[in-house]
């Protein structure tokens, strides 16, 4: 099915809401079913006999205090319908479904999925699957249910005149949970004014009337379906960007992007919140050739996507830490802060950003074509990854080392580019083989043998950077899942990188397990901590075995203190970032209720966004502090910064050339080490004023020595940008 591209005030609802009403609530009386067999799919639909079903008071569960009705223990799924009566669908222009369950449900409005969550696949699953992850209750809690917004055309289009049934299929996660719940509320958004049915519940919301904002706004039209797991669906995508100090109306015509897409759902354990993530294609009129276009100025592209910060109410996690990979001199993912309304309908605060892909624009390597089996051109460029293989990517192979003591776990390999699928099996065998001469290597005698160790076979510079990432951040995903590394070819450097970085979401103190949200200890360690599955890979105890190696590990803190990780430049990023969102998070948290309320895994509860963004910045400052205190090995420290008082140097820091100068310069030998202390090269000075060249060389922090003739050394430590 084709969509014409469409300006944004062609499709946007603007009907009028005149006020909400309940139809249904979680205690009406439900007619429900505990299935041991498998029962006709068409218990969905309206026309169903359920006569020899119970009759039930909503509010289905083992008797654990939010219940009305007590279902058996052990029960793994559970059928509720209930039927309702509109006398005309016309005086209905918006309807919101509320659940809240443990720990996945499916709900059908007159036989159309109107809402899933923590149920993997499509269609109705079996009587007996589980659900597809651990979701608890929140309303017995405090919290607030989970919404699901239809549209306009959605409640016209599944709406009838007459008798309607909404039917709820509730999964628990095993047959040996001791938990489970399943509570529904329908709202209609009444057009027309007086009373139809019945008032809202305390705690319902009415949904945000979005306009314009500060930020960019992106608007897709599915033509009313709702976006499934896979296969990608047709649509639309306009985006209204006027530049940044500048207001974006609703009503604007698109000028950042007006053309096809082709969408589908995304994520792992993000999948199964009700702000949902979305990847994405830009196409041709066609809607099958891929549209390569720039987006917010970013190198041209037809990957995307559109994550939701739904867990992570600073909005701004996988924003800082991509941006500070940037910063780091490596690509991450160009991200953009957005609003979001999906067939007429605010969907709140999004970020728009690029798909890790191999390309001159993202991961710089060399495109390995299935006919590269030999020479240069085997040799790259791959991208594989760690991580779970619940979005989808099967176990390319099996290291045969296991992960870091006491762990005992396999460490499991996934290939992002080329897909499995798409490899050739001499190409694969060369990547595998690759990676395992590195780890045998790494797990031996001579590991850190400077001509023959682990530096032989990875870019030791991105492994320390990667490190100290996922440090600052504690990412207690870090290193175990969402864990990239990629290779280019042996002419272009051959070596294997970590990275690109990627989700972020659970770090800088959002997790409230495995000490994700101390500050203090390090996340290298996560196995002695939390281990159990999906560990952490034993490469960065052994790397930091090496001296030479925690060294540079210091060296470059001591560096990044002084640049992107100084306090200032941290401070003044947050800032402006929370200045950009601080308005949109307003309507944003209209739509998504969840501040001061615990959602999976909130270490922290804020009851505002300005105090969830402080307790981000407060968490980083104190992790960065307790760092400082705590660095890995050490850096070569001669007790003099910048000058002594025979000599100086400037300018300091420097792009590329610097200047040494003393009365007593003439003569001496200037000698340039790197971080690590190994000699660079030495220069004999013949006046008191040299100027050495240092642009054949990495941004970092080097030391001159200078041996004067009167046999005294001074040791300067330069900063190179």
């Amino acid at each position: 099915m084709l969509f014409l591209a469409l300006t944004a005030a062609s499709f946007l609802s603007y009907s009028q809401v005149d006020h909400w009403e309940t139809i249904v609530f979680e205690n009406s009386t439900w007619k429900y079913m505990a299935p041991d067999a498998s029962t006709p799919n068409t218990w969905i639909q309206n026309g169903f006999n359920d006569a020899s079903w119970t009759s039930g008071q909503g509010g289905f569960g083992f008797a654990d205090g939010d219940d009305n009705t007590t279902i058996p223990a052990g029960t793994v799924s559970l059928y509720q319908r209930i039927q309702f009566q509109v006398a005309n669908p016309a005086t209905i222009s918006k309807l919101i479904l509320n659940v809240d369950y443990d720990d996945g449900f499916i709900a059908y409005l007159n036989g159309v999925e109107i809402a899933r969550s923590f149920m993997s696949g499509s269609g109705q699953p079996a009587y007996n699957a589980t659900a597809s992850g651990l979701h608890e209750a929140v309303m017995y809690q405090g919290g607030y249910p989970d919404q699901y917004e239809l549209s306009q055309t959605q409640t016209a289009s599944l709406l009838l005149t007459g008798t309607n049934v909404l039917c709820i299929q509730t999964h628990n996660e095993s047959a040996g949970s001791s938990d489970f719940t399943s509570m529904a509320w329908l709202h209609a958004g009444m057009s027309v004014s007086g009373t139809t049915f019945s008032p809202t519940p305390a705690w319902f919301s009415a949904p945000v009337d979005f306009i314009q904002s500060n930020l960019p706004i992106v608007i897709i039209n599915t033509g009313g379906q709702a976006i499934p797991d896979e296969p990608k669906i047709n649509a639309t995508m306009s985006i209204i960007n006027n530049g940044p100090g500048n207001t974006n109306h609703i009503t604007d015509t698109p000028n950042e992007y007006n053309g096809n897409i082709a969408i589908e759902r995304r994520g792992s354990s993000s999948a199964g919140f009700p702000q949902q993530s979305w990847g994405l294609e830009t196409r041709m009129v066609d809607q099958v050739s891929n549209n390569n276009v720039s987006i917010f100025g970013w190198p041209a592209e037809n990957d995307w996507i559109l994550y939701a910060p739904y867990t992570d109410k600073s909005l701004i996690r996988n924003v800082f830490t991509y941006w500070l990979g940037n910063q780091l001199g490596r690509w991450a993912p160009r991200t953009q802060p957005c609003e979001v309304v999906l067939n007429g309908e605010y969907q709140g605060v999004y970020v728009f950003m690029e798909k890790i892909k191999r390309d001159s624009g993202r991961v710089a390597i060399n495109t390995l074509n299935v006919d590269d089996t030999l020479g240069n051109g085997l040799t790259g460029g791959y991208i594989i990854k760690i991580d779970k293989t619940t979005g989808g990517t099967p176990i390319a192979w099996t290291s045969p080392f296991p992960a870091q003591s006491p762990s005992t776990m396999p460490i499991s390999y996934q290939l992002h580019e080329p897909e499995i699928g798409q490899i050739h099996p001499l190409q694969l065998q060369y990547i595998q083989n690759y990676v395992t001469a590195w780890e045998t290597n790494l797990a031996g005698p001579n590991f850190d043998n400077p001509s023959i160790g682990y530096s032989a076979y990875i870019d030791v510079e991105s492994f320390i950077d990667f490190l100290l990432v996922n440090e600052v951040t504690k990412n207690v995903d870090g290193y175990r899942i969402s864990t990239y590394l990629y290779k280019n070819r042996l002419s272009e450097g051959g070596k294997l990188v970590a990275g690109p970085l990627w989700d972020f979401n659970l770090g800088l103190g959002n997790a409230d397990y495995c000490e994700g949200g101390l500050t203090t200890g390090w996340e290298i360690d996560f196995n002695s901590i939390c281990g159990g599955g999906w560990d952490n890979p034993f490469w960065w105890h052994r790397l930091l075995e090496d001296s030479v190696f925690s060294k540079r590990v210091h060296c470059r803190w001591l560096e990044l203190r002084q640049g992107p990780l100084h306090q200032d430049t941290i401070t003044s990023y947050l800032q402006s970032l929370y200045a950009m969102l601080d308005t949109p998070a307003d309507r944003h948290f209209v739509k998504w209720p969840i501040l001061g309320t615990y959602v999976w895994p909130n270490n922290f509860i804020g009851n505002t966004y300005e105090e969830e963004m402080n307790y981000l910045s407060s968490w980083l400052s104190a992790r960065i502090g307790w760092m400082d205190s705590n660095m890995f090995g050490s850096c070569p420290d001669f007790g003099i910064e910048e000058e002594t008082q025979q000599f100086a140097v400037f300018p300091n820091p420097t792009a590329n050339e610097i200047r040494v100068q003393g009365n007593q310069l003439a003569g001496s030998l200037v000698t340039v080490l790197d971080y690590s202390g190994k000699r660079l090269f030495s220069v004999r000075a013949h006046e008191n004023s040299q100027t050495l060249d240092l642009s054949p060389y990495s941004p970092g922090i080097y030391f001159f020595q200078i041996s004067s003739k009167s046999g005294t050394i001074d040791t300067i430590k330069v900063i190179k940008n």
